[in-house]
C-alpha cells in the first residue's frame, strides 16, 4: 500500500472512472472530482473502498471558481496530490456557420482548455514548494489535425497538446514533471455517439492501465494505443490536397443540437 494520492477529475464515467479504479487498484488515495458529485459518490461507495482511501469534490471544470475551489478543498482535507489528471471533457461537434454553435465552441474551450489550467493552478505553488509532483493533461489524437466538424474539440485538444508542452518548460527546474496524454477511440459514453468507424478502439480500463503506466514512468508525451500514434503520425505528413480528399464525405461530429 501507498499513501500517494491522485486528483482526478470528470471522474464520474469514462476514461476518468477508469482511471479511478486504476490507481485505486494499484494502493493510492483518490480526490474524486465531478459535477455530478452525488452520482460519483454513489457509485464509489458501490465499489466497496474503505472510506478512508477517497473523497469526492463537487465541481463544475467550465466555472474557473468551482475548480480552484475543489483544488484548495483537497489541499485542505487530503494534503498535496502526488498527480492531479485534468481529465474532464466534452465532444461536440459545431457548424460555424450556426450561430449557437459559436456558443458551443466557447464552452468546449472553458472545460477542454481553461478548465485545465484552473485544475492545475491550485497545486503548482505546494508542488514547487515541495519540489515534486506530476500534472497530466488528457490530450486527443484529434489534435494532430483538423477533422471536418471537429472544429471546437480539434482547436481544443491540440491547444491541451501546446499548453501542457509550456508548463513543462515552465516547471522543469521546480521538480514538477508535465505529461501529456494522448488518447486514440476510447469506448465511454463520449464516444459511442460517433457516427463515423474508430479504428484501435480499446476499453477504458484497457487505455487507463497503460496511461497509468506513463503517469508514474514520467513520460512527457505518450499516444495510447501506439498503433493510432503511427496513424496519426502518417495523418500528419499527408499533403493537404490528399488529406482533404481522404477525409471527403466522412460523418461528422453530431452538434449540440
Amino acid at each position: 500500500m501507498t499513501s500517494r494520492l491522485a486528483f482526478i477529475t470528470g471522474a464520474s464515467s469514462g476514461i476518468g472512472q477508469a482511471l479511478a479504479q486504476c490507481f485505486f487498484g494499484a494502493g493510492w488515495q483518490l480526490a474524486l472530482v465531478a459535477r455530478r458529485e452525488a452520482e460519483l459518490r454513489a457509485w464509489a461507495v458501490g465499489q466497496g473502498w474503505p472510506a478512508e482511501r477517497w473523497r469526492v469534490y463537487g465541481a463544475d471544470v467550465a466555472q474557473t471558481d468551482s475548480i480552484v475551489a475543489a483544488g484548495h478543498a483537497c489541499l485542505a482535507a487530503q494534503g498535496v496530490p502526488d498527480v492531479v489528471i485534468a481529465n474532464a471533457g466534452i465532444s461536440v461537434g459545431i457548424d460555424t456557420a450556426e450561430r449557437g454553435d459559436i456558443d458551443v465552441m466557447a464552452q468546449t474551450f472553458a472545460i477542454n482548455n481553461v478548465g485545465m489550467a484552473a485544475t492545475f493552478h491550485p497545486f503548482i505553488g505546494p508542488m514547487r514548494s515541495r519540489g515534486s509532483g506530476t500534472l497530466v493533461g488528457i490530450a486527443s489524437v484529434a489534435s494532430i489535425r483538423g477533422l471536418p466538424g471537429h472544429g471546437a474539440y480539434c482547436a481544443s485538444k491540440a491547444g491541451v497538446v501546446s499548453y501542457c508542452e509550456s508548463l513543462r518548460g515552465e516547471l522543469r527546474d521546480a521538480g514538477v514533471k508535465v505529461v501529456t496524454i494522448v488518447p486514440g477511440y476510447v469506448d465511454t459514453p463520449l464516444t459511442r455517439g460517433n457516427r463515423y468507424g474508430m479504428p484501435f478502439l480499446m476499453s477504458a480500463e484497457a487505455f487507463a492501465k497503460r496511461a497509468v503506466q506513463a503517469i508514474e514512468a514520467g513520460t512527457s508525451y505518450r499516444v495510447i494505443p501506439w498503433q493510432m500514434g503511427v496513424a496519426a503520425k502518417l495523418l500528419r505528413v499527408l499533403p493537404n490536397a490528399l488529406f482533404d480528399r481522404l477525409l471527403a464525405g466522412r460523418p461528422r461530429k453530431a452538434r449540440k443540437t
